[in-house]
């Protein structure tokens, strides 16, 4: 297979990439072309809503063919169009050859939670301060510990003290992978209810609690019933916003409200979204992503 990598501006990465499209690539991907330098852009979006922008100031856009001729016709066809104007041609590359088993398990690590927690993939020995461990694979459904929210979600779960969750009735909203309802297993809640829209996170969520020992129940949101002494979700701002009522139900008096998947400039509608429910505060931090938390 072929790269051809082609630099644009923000208002021709729309464009570009449906041209290449047409073009039989067959996969187009967009890269801020300042990454790792003091001009690299933030770009934070939400499913279904617009995104924030289609790209970068500057974007490199690659597009990935099968042969190098269909590379090299496809960068002749676009240079002739109107639009094509303010892009450049970066090159044409052979994708050399890879095991891409062990290239994709060369990107997963141990995930430090804690000095003592960790999340460790299947393929790594858990390292020696390690007193409770995650046993997780990347997989189909969202939460492999290294996303921040995720990270923030389990410190908390962590850091709640000895015999905090012993016993609880747990609940994980939008469980993805279960990672959350498997931390909170691992910490002593022993009733916890998962629950996901997505079928292919329920079963992953099954899945994932057997390989790590645990018990739970994994289900689509309708196998939450009752209250719970801690809710989790971990999900974004705008369904967050929307569930308020629902999750808020959900906790017993007394009980804890989790939440992530917020970003530090949506801490104040999430406030005023929770405000007649429950009283929010920001808990952690961590690269633009904050854990916001209430006693119900």
């Amino acid at each position: 297979m072929f790269e051809l990598r082609l630099m644009a501006p923000e208002d021709r990465v729309e464009t570009l990439g449906e041209a290449l499209d047409a073009l039989d690539a067959l996969s187009v991907s967009v890269e801020d072309a300042d990454a790792q330098t003091d001009a690299e852009q933030a770009l934070f979006g939400e499913p279904g809503m617009p995104p924030p922008k289609e790209g970068w100031q500057r974007s490199r856009v690659i597009a990935l063919f099968p042969d190098e001729a269909l590379a090299k016709e496809a960068a002749s066809v676009l240079a002739l169009q109107d639009f094509f104007e303010g892009c450049e041609v970066l090159g044409i590359a052979p994708v050399p050859e890879q095991d891409w088993v062990r290239l994709t398990q060369s990107q997963f690590a141990p995930v430090e939670i804690t000095p003592e927690f960790w999340i460790v993939p299947t393929w790594h020995e858990p390292p020696e301060q390690a007193k409770q461990v995650i046993r997780l694979d990347p997989g189909l459904a969202f939460g492999t510990g290294t996303h921040p929210t995720t990270r923030m979600c389990l410190r908390w779960i962590a850091t709640q003290g000895d015999g905090v969750l012993a016993n609880q009735r747990v609940l994980d909203y939008g469980c993805g992978s279960g990672i959350l309802a498997i931390g909170a297993a691992k910490f002593g809640a022993t009733d916890i209810d998962a629950v996901d829209i997505d079928e292919a996170a329920v079963s992953s969520t099954r899945l994932n609690a057997e390989a790590n020992g645990v018990r739970l129940n994994a289900g689509l949101p309708e196998a939450a019933k009752g209250h719970y002494d801690t809710v989790l979700a971990n999900i974004l701002a705008t369904p967050l916003k929307v569930l308020a009522p629902l999750l808020r139900s959900h906790v017993k008096a007394g009980g804890s409200l989790v939440m992530a998947g917020i970003l530090e400039r949506q801490a104040d509608e999430l406030k005023e979204a929770y405000a007649p429910y429950a009283t929010l505060e920001v808990s952690d931090t961590e690269d633009g992503w904050i854990l916001m938390t209430a006693r119900c």
